[in-house]
């Protein structure tokens, strides 16, 4: 979880998938290179131990836009399911990039301190079963509600017309869940990853073909306030400010308690 001294401010958004190598490091640096040129200085958090976050930003050339590192793997967790990140009080974008083996407790409450959900998915029939169980398990285990329009797919490394796109794309429909960008199997994305930058940061003319869909996926979490907003006046919710999120075992406990 996230802690800004301006907490109402703070833009959380979460790249998850526990399908390994779907693409979640690509979007999140991808992302924090965005928010980075646009200002202030966003921060990454890496949850994941093999760290690939954080070796793209020790990457970055020092003449880049700032963008701040937090290797959380590293960090002692005092709580089980708890891991609380404390970010710098300028900061008011964190992109947290989540490993593909994560802890549910972990997840449960990640995904509930989230204002935007990115969960990428590449174009195989392994990977669109596994993307099917995780997300009803978000859905249904983890108490994700899609009503409150915090969760959004991109479909990552797509060749279009071809059979497994159409299978994808028929998936993702399938799920009334927004597919808000195809990013297509690019050279520009390894590019950017050996260099420590985002494809925004690369010449015009090498990207112009992807920059039109990452626009799109900043276009939506840009909308993250409102969608805070809504969810916050929508009939049935009561928003407690300082409430804290009980994983599902700390939920069980505190019944057995009482």
């Amino acid at each position: 979880m996230f802690r800004a001294p301006n907490q109402d401010h703070l833009h959380r958004i979460v790249v998850l998938n526990t399908k390994g190598g779907c693409g979640k490091t690509t979007l999140a640096t991808n992302v924090a290179s965005f928010y980075a040129l646009r200002g202030p200085p966003p921060t990454l958090v890496d949850y994941d131990p093999h760290g690939f976050s954080m070796r793209w930003l020790d990457k970055r050339p020092a003449n880049r836009p700032l963008i701040r590192g937090i290797a959380a793997y590293e960090q002692p967790v005092q709580i089980p399911g708890r891991a609380d990140v404390r970010v710098q009080p300028d900061t008011s974008t964190v992109i947290a990039d989540l490993p593909a083996n994560i802890d549910f407790n972990d997840l449960y409450l990640h995904v509930h301190d989230a204002d935007s959900i990115l969960i990428p998915v590449l174009p195989s029939e392994i990977d669109i079963f596994s993307a099917s169980r995780f997300i009803a398990e978000l859905l249904l285990d983890v108490g994700l509600d899609r009503r409150n329009r915090r969760i959004a797919i991109v479909a990552n490394r797509v060749r279009r017309n071809t059979r497994s796109c159409q299978t994808l794309l028929r998936f993702l429909t399938s799920l009334k869940i927004p597919m808000i960008a195809v990013l297509r199997d690019s050279q520009s994305y390894v590019q950017a990853a050996a260099q420590g930058i985002g494809i925004f940061e690369m010449p015009s003319y090498k990207v112009r073909h992807d920059i039109e869909p990452m626009n799109a996926i900043v276009d939506w979490l840009d909308q993250w306030h409102m969608r805070r907003l809504d969810t916050v006046s929508a009939p049935g919710f009561e928003h407690v400010p300082g409430a804290e999120v009980l994983t599902p075992v700390q939920q069980r406990d505190s019944v057995h308690r009482h």
